[in-house]
């Protein structure tokens, strides 16, 4: 069984909540106390052998030792009583002080019984100075255990019910096992030192069994595991059987004196190579497991992702086994060989997480990105890039705070205010790294080879190009590839017959979809991207598409909800997921589609009725019905804010225009223009407006400036050099109450606060009338009760007999008449105030924006 969901998932989650603790208790005591000296020294030097005693080496002169009598070779036994051993430091010295008395007992060669020594402690010689290199050597292996505890735990959190999980979380628990808090004995609390050692002792020694398990069954089961699927289990209970027992000695007695005793028996041949088979048979068949699985995979991906795992555990687990093996068959201790064959080796440690971590991002290793689209990828590497800088700036002021207050006397807060100003400068000096490391893990985990705001633009600029469907699907078709590198691609559009047809390299009998599959209603109901997760069973209507192997679908709407167009993608070249960026670009894409698919059947319908009907006043029906259609049929909902419009035409058509543009995430944008000129003229200058401006409603929230003076440069080049337009354009965000406006040269929109009037006026000049434009972004808020109102010339000019104007004092008047009621409700009573001030032949077009602003 791969996963382990037979077992109810709280447990799980329980298991492994206890099992971090315990992982995270461990590391932190390690990187807490790994540069950990003792304070005082007897001054005797003892030679480097796993033995439950230590042996002098050496006894130098004018120390604490030579004047009480100790000689070379002499074993020492114990200190005030505490056994005393390689890798122990007895409690008397780890926390002595200078002056104290400690009493050795003493086996000397020759001498039958062993006897007691007095010693006198004095303070320990400061070590040597370091270099640079080897300095900043100690810091890394002082955290080494760090990218093992992050990877580990993340991925089994993630992954909590999955087998292959928990091996490579128990598996990276057993490296970071291997940093030796033994060595503390002495200076740990009893229960603190009784849970290190038994973590080291059950974690190191089933090390080898894991490794070799894991790698025997991951990412598939090895010809090994094949063959011998029970060796595996041969060697679990060798690691259980040698390592339990121990571990609950050193459990009940807090000791590790037992572990070294039994460290010395197996230096007998028997015991040294049963123990050698386990561990490195352990190791070896692990690493031969992974490398035949790199080579024989099933799939490409399998191969990728054992090849990234291969190489980062042979250079990372390579030269710890082979300075391993060497120390294991001198019967020396690890540290007893010089520093850089001692620090290179566990350096080098840190590229095995690092090489799971790239494989389980980039290659869906243990099935992760499963999760990640789901959400967790944006955790995994945006929010996990934030608490690496965490960690790093953590690590930093710790090393520099380590470093500084050994300049200064203790008890003086110079070092903490020193190392406050360092945090500081550091925060302000790493600040435009973060921002450059995080677009660049945006771009490569969530877009790789595009942006997705120049792809918008990019492809606003080219769709407006495209007379034809087959064009705008060419179009598509290249930007989509180039965006995101699908295995497969098809796009289709709606025909006039209403079915679906398609030009990509597609099936004969898929060339062409009825327009009444279950699919393509689904997909117009859907309304946004659909990513199809593999085994869901939620999607048997997808039968008919199985040989394009679909894994994402995008529909194109018409403003009604209309389904015009559908594109399928297929799995990405790269094998990775659709993330969350990239159906958002989709989703944006398919709107701008929607909206050109639209304008297509708008203009066929245009064209087919113009043919039909030569009469004038039908041609000015027909281009009526058009214009209408091209203003908003339906308003996005806000919470703050209640808003309506409307266009009363002098004539069959007219210049004037307003729009809602849904800009998403609680925003709207209220466009109201008009276009110099009055009939059929202006009116196809409207339409030529408003297909720049919906062309440009995907970024327009993004950079007003921009968008507008590109808009302006389209209108000015489109159109005669005495043609312009007024306007005005605002984005209102529902969670802020901020409306962000541009007015070229309109009549400025007023706002009426109880009893006052603000006026947004003009920030730059009218559209389309000159090349070079520029314009500014203001800025005001729509506070509870205020009324906004936008219109255009027809209000305010409208005249009565007397050819008094209704103006603005009539707007506000209105507008105070009917402020209790709703946005319709107020329109309607605004434009009946209109007609009632000016009856007769309307002169102008009247056109109408009002909101206002809920309690």
């Amino acid at each position: 069984m791969r996963d382990l969901s037979s077992i109810p998932r709280p447990r799980l989650l329980a298991a492994a909540s206890v099992f971090a603790l315990w992982v995270v208790v461990y590391t932190g005591v390690w990187v807490y106390y790994a540069g950990w000296t003792p304070p005082v020294t007897t001054g005797i030097e003892w030679k480097p052998e796993f033995t439950p005693y230590v042996t002098l080496s050496r006894v130098p002169p004018d120390t604490p030792a030579e004047r009480a009598g100790l000689r070379e070779n002499d074993r020492i036994l114990s200190v005030n009583g505490y056994p005393q051993h390689v890798l122990a430091v007895s409690p008397a010295i780890a926390h002595g002080k200078p002056g104290d008395v400690v009493t050795l007992r003493v086996q000397r060669p020759g001498t039958p019984e062993p006897f007691d020594v007095r010693v006198t402690l004095e303070p320990a010689h400061p070590r040597e100075r370091p270099t640079p290199v080897q300095w900043l050597a100690l810091q890394v292996i002082d955290y080494y255990p760090l990218p093992f505890l992050v990877v580990g735990l993340l991925v089994l959190f993630l992954r909590v019910e999955d087998r292959n999980a928990w091996l490579l979380a128990l598996m990276f628990a057993g490296f970071i096992a291997a940093a030796p808090v033994a060595f503390l004995e002495g200076v740990l609390t009893p229960g603190l030192r009784r849970l290190m050692l038994t973590f080291m002792l059950v974690f190191y020694g089933m090390l080898p069994a894991i490794f070799f398990w894991f790698f025997a069954t991951f990412p598939t089961s090895s010809p090994i595991d094949k063959r011998l699927p029970q060796i595996k289990w041969v060697f679990l209970v060798a690691g259980l059987v040698t390592s339990l027992p121990v571990a609950a000695i050193a459990l009940i007695t807090g000791s590790s004196l037992l572990v070294v005793d039994l460290l010395h028996r197996i230096g007998d041949r028997p015991f040294l190579f049963g123990s050698a088979l386990y561990s490195y048979g352990g190791f070896g068949l692990g690493l031969a497991s992974l490398l035949w699985n790199s080579m024989r995979a099933p799939t490409p991906n399998d191969r990728r992702k054992t090849r990234v795992m291969l190489w980062g555990t042979i250079i990372g687990t390579g030269p710890v086994l082979l300075i391993g093996l060497v120390a294991f068959v001198e019967h020396k201790v690890y540290y007893s060989f010089p520093f850089w064959v001692v620090v290179l080796p566990i350096i080098a440690l840190g590229i095995l997480p690092v090489s799971f971590a790239y494989a389980v991002v980039k290659y869906r290793a243990l099935e992760i990105p499963v999760l990640l689209k789901r959400s967790a990828r944006y955790f995994l590497v945006q929010r996990g890039y934030v608490v690496l800088l965490f960690a790093v700036a953590a690590i930093a002021i710790a090393v520099f705070t380590r470093t500084i207050s050994r300049l200064f006397p203790e008890g003086t807060n110079i070092g903490m205010i020193t190392s406050a100003v360092f945090g500081v400068v550091l925060v302000w000096v790493s600040a435009p790294m973060v921002k450059r490391g995080t677009e660049r893990i945006d771009r490569a985990f969530f877009r790789s080879s595009y942006d997705t705001r120049q792809i918008l633009i990019d492809l606003a600029d080219k769709a407006r190009s495209a007379s034809t469907r087959e064009e705008l699907a060419q179009l598509l078709q290249q930007q989509l590839q180039d965006a995101l590198h699908p295995s497969a691609l098809a796009i289709y559009f709606r025909q006039s017959e209403g079915a679906f047809a398609t030009s990509a390299d597609v099936p004969e009998n898929l060339q062409s979809l009825s327009g009444n599959l279950p699919v393509l209603r689904h997909m117009q109901e859907r309304g946004q991207t659909w990513e199809i997760v593999p085994d869901t069973g939620d999607a048997p209507a997808l039968s008919i598409l199985q040989p394009l192997l679909p894994e994402c679908l995008v529909p194109m709407l018409g403003r009604h909800g209309k389904l015009l167009g559908l594109a399928v993608f297929g799995p990405k070249l790269s094998e990775e997921s659709y993330s969350g960026e990239d159906k958002r670009l989709l989703d944006s894409v398919a709107n701008q589609t929607g909206i050109a698919l639209e304008n297509f059947e708008l203009a066929e319908s245009m064209a087919e009725r113009l043919e039909a009907e030569h009469r004038a006043r039908q041609e000015m029906d027909i281009a009526r019905q058009v214009q209408s259609k091209l203003l908003p049929q339906k308003a996005p909902l806000l919470k703050t804010i209640d808003y309506a419009g409307t266009c009363i035409q002098a004539r069959a058509v007219g210049g004037d225009y307003y729009d809602f543009l849904d800009l998403g995430e609680g925003r709207v944008g209220f466009v109201l223009a008009d276009v110099a000129g009055k009939g059929i003229s202006a009116a196809l200058l409207m339409a030529n407006l408003q297909a720049h401006l919906r062309s440009q409603s995907a970024i327009v929230s993004h950079d007003f400036a921009e968008t507008l003076e590109k808009v302006n440069r389209l209108f000015y080049e489109s159109t005669e050099p005495n043609n312009y337009a007024t306007l005005f354009i605002g984005v209102y965000e529902d969670s802020t109450r901020r409306l962000r406006y541009v007015n070229c040269g309109h009549n400025p929109p007023v706002i009426v606060r109880g009893d006052s009037l603000q006026r947004l006026t003009a920030t730059s000049t009218v559209l389309g009338l000159f090349e070079e434009w520029r314009c500014q972004v203001a800025e005001t808020l729509i506070c509870p009760g205020d009324i906004l109102a936008i219109c255009t010339d027809g209000v305010f000019e409208a005249a009565d007999a007397n050819g008094s104007e209704f103006g603005e004092e009539g707007l506000v008047a209105a507008i105070q008449a009917g402020k209790n009621c709703c946005a319709q409700e107020l329109l309607q009573s605004v434009v009946a105030r209109v007609k009632d001030f000016a009856p007769g032949e309307q002169a102008d077009d009247i056109t109408l924006l009002v909101a206002r602003a809920k309690e």
